[in-house]
């Protein structure tokens, strides 16, 4: 076979160049089109499937039954040990995820029950450790969804976000299914500081065409987005976790995903609703407090969870005024900074969250600190009435 060829007068693209490349393979192609050809029936379909991104028979049934535990049990998980649980489950059903982090495998908890690493000498397993490359990590992914068979997710930090974001803009502009596994996502990952603590990342990842941002509230709603990225084929996904525990929220079962709208109502007030607070993730166990006092000096009030804007934003107007109550006064909680949430509060709404950088501190001083109570959304909202 010829060297490559560079780019000629004839050839200005170096069309030749590329095809030597291309042709470089034949002979191991050859090798596995036989094997392929040779094999049964059933898996030359499986095969075929993963390659077109299908998915397995059962795998919704079996993060249902999932779901349906956890709202019984009710644990006290951080966000990333309740997406551990669903990798868990996923893993056993999915055979082809290609999971990963960069680095930070033990924070992350990227690795599912029964994953075994993929090594210099041996392919077989299905996660890797990507080191401290969170861009390239996240350029691989892309890469491992362009060819097709897997289902690539990969583990970081929020804050890290900003070194993947060229690959994640990417993702989205190419239409692939790649699952970012953001952990540490708010102030409340604590004592490391402000250049730990994402503020500003949510809103800039929510301003990217074709992503879905998720920050689910507890373990049930981490199920459920993890469903939602896993059916996703052309649209990456972001689903941002919390590194301190928090409460189930979601205590009666239901077999309805509820996050494949965006947001619901998680609890209705009790008579009419005069003011609706919309929240994400950790913040939600906030809001339900909130909620409980102001019902508590009679004000109606109910709580919406909102993991995912971008499904919100695709539903009908009816949907989205039942749930942001009409005429309700609105008050929106999220540990980070406000951009973004001006259009869910309309005149008469009001904002709790960062009004800019972190600090070093225990995560309940810095919520403290920063007004991110239940005190303060009860004065936001009777200051509005």
């Amino acid at each position: 076979m010829s060297r490559s060829s560079p780019p000629t007068r004839r050839d200005p693209l170096g069309k030749a160049a590329w095809r030597d490349v291309g042709a470089r393979g034949g002979a191991n192609h050859d090798a596995w089109r036989k094997i392929f050809d040779a094999a049964p029936a059933n898996r030359q379909a499986a095969f075929k499937a993963a390659m077109d991104g299908a998915l397995p028979a059962g795998w919704e049934s079996a993060l249902t039954e999932f779901k349906k535990t956890m709202s019984a049990e009710q644990p006290k998980l951080a966000t990333r040990q309740s997406s551990q649980k669903t990798l868990d489950v996923l893993n056993g059903v999915v055979p082809n995820l290609a999971g990963g982090s960069a680095d930070l495998t033990g924070s992350n908890l990227t690795l599912a029950e029964g994953m075994t690493a993929v090594s210099r000498d041996d392919y077989a397993g299905g996660y890797i450790y990507y080191g401290v490359r969170e861009h390239a990590m996240a350029a691989a992914m892309n890469g491992i969804a362009l060819h097709g068979g897997f289902v690539p997710y990969g583990g970081t930090f929020l804050i890290f976000t900003d070194y993947c974001k060229p690959s994640i803009r990417l993702s989205a502009l190419m239409k692939q299914r790649v699952i970012y596994v953001m952990t540490h996502d708010s102030i409340g990952l604590g004592e490391d500081g402000p250049t730990h603590q994402p503020v500003e990342q949510l809103a800039g990842l929510r301003a990217i065409p074709n992503l879905l941002v998720f920050r689910p509230a507890d373990v049930v709603e981490t199920s459920e987005c993890w469903a939602l990225a896993m059916k996703a084929q052309s649209t990456p996904s972001v689903i941002a976790l919390t590194r301190q525990g928090v409460p189930t929220v979601r205590t009666e079962h239901r077999d309805e995903n509820l996050s494949e709208r965006g947001a619901y109502v998680l609890r209705e007030a009790d008579g009419e609703r005069q003011v609706t607070i919309l929240a994400t993730g950790s913040e939600i166990e906030i809001a339900l407090d909130a909620r409980d006092r102001l019902q508590g000096d009679g004000v109606g009030a109910a709580v919406v969870s909102m993991p995912c804007h971008e499904l919100f934003d695709q539903q009908d107007d009816a949907y989205r005024e039942q749930v942001l109550g009409a005429g309700a006064v609105r008050i929106a909680i999220e540990a980070a900074v406000s951009y973004g949430w001006d259009r869910y509060l309309g005149s008469n709404g009001e904002f709790v969250g960062m009004p800019g950088f972190g600090a070093s501190a225990p995560a309940s001083d810095l919520y403290n600190h920063f007004g991110i109570t239940a005190e303060n959304v009860v004065r936001a909202a009777k200051s509005r009435l």
